[in-house]
């Protein structure tokens, strides 16, 4: 059974709420833009594209993994089983994971800022033994607040927060993600976290710089939302993609760099900006852990308990936690 896919906002209010947040972040000090408006139709079509490229193993590393134990990973499951993803992309990683898990899920949940990646999803999901598919165009808190009001009375949620997307989250927010997630759930609930890990400096630029270009492309067509949907009119070509390891906050940053002085008009978000040569919008940051400081988060966030299997050669975690 599919049902619509359920906005708490509709185009208007969805487009004030982006021109409000442009407006505050490009007037902090180091200018920055959310992160959560990367994923347009082409932004999400430009991150797919990413996934499959030689030089980043996320995708790769954390699929293998959950081909390798899914079925291990869902065997202590109290039945009838369902599962809720926040940022569930094109849906390949679910269905991998019920599929292999041979898991028949009683109600599916997606939750995703993108409405392409939401009806991706649900189409990847058509022949996966799932009764029910129930998708919310939202963020991550107003996510969890709709599947813990939605999911059904009876067994136990699987909650899947993967990709490493909890990096995307600067301390002690993460903390914080952490534990609402922990909220949101009940006794005999899971948790399955994918987090990236720490691995050499050369290899992690590779990744957020790669030699073709598709990272600075999925970057820059930020800038070009903004000039359509807000009226702005940044010059795509005035500003180069930089990505930059930050080892002592163990997090790599992505920037978009002023190639010279220059200004900057966004109509609907009331701005006249004066851009600097060298000066750079801050536009994701992307942590990295250890394995065992995964765990330790966990823990401190009130799950009770944690199982992990790591992938050696891609350097990515995924953990189990126990409500």
């Amino acid at each position: 059974m599919m049902t619509p896919i359920t906005s708490p906002m509709d185009g208007t209010s969805d487009t004030r709420l982006f021109a409000a947040e442009v407006a505050e972040y490009l007037q902090r000090a180091p200018r920055q833009l959310p992160s959560k408006y990367f994923y347009d139709a082409l932004g999400s079509a430009l991150f797919e594209a990413i996934c499959r490229l030689p030089w980043y193993p996320i995708t790769r590393a954390e699929s293998a993994l959950l081909e390798r134990h899914a079925a291990q990973i869902l065997d202590p499951v109290a039945r009838p089983l369902s599962v809720a993803e926040l940022g569930c992309g094109s849906g390949e990683k679910l269905a991998l994971l019920l599929e292999r898990g041979a898991a028949a899920c009683a109600q599916v949940q997606l939750v995703d800022v993108s409405s392409d990646a939401l009806a991706q999803t649900r189409d990847r999901l058509r022949e996966a033994p799932v009764l029910s598919i129930q998708a919310h165009l939202c963020g991550y808190e107003e996510g969890l607040r709709r599947v813990a009001a939605d999911r059904p009375r009876d067994g136990s949620l699987v909650l899947l927060f993967l990709g490493s997307n909890i990096g995307n989250f600067d301390p002690p927010c993460d903390r914080a993600m952490l534990t609402a997630m922990r909220e949101s759930l009940r006794p005999g609930d899971w948790l399955l976290l994918g987090t990236d890990l720490v691995k050499p400096e050369r290899d992690l630029l590779l990744a957020y710089a790669d030699p073709l270009g598709v990272t600075a492309a999925f970057n820059s067509n930020l800038l070009r939302r903004i000039n359509d949907e807000l009226g702005g009119n940044f010059d795509l070509n005035a500003f180069t993609h930089r990505a930059i390891w930050n080892a002592r906050e163990q997090r790599v940053e992505m920037h978009l760099v002023s190639l010279f002085r220059q200004r900057v008009l966004i109509d609907r978000a009331g701005l006249d900006l004066t851009f600097n040569a060298g000066e750079f919008i801050w536009t994701e940051s992307s942590y990295k852990y250890e394995p065992d400081a995964v765990v330790q988060a966990g823990l401190a966030a009130g799950f009770s308990g944690a199982n992990q299997w790591i992938d050696e050669e891609g350097r990515f975690a995924v953990t189990r936690f126990a409500v």
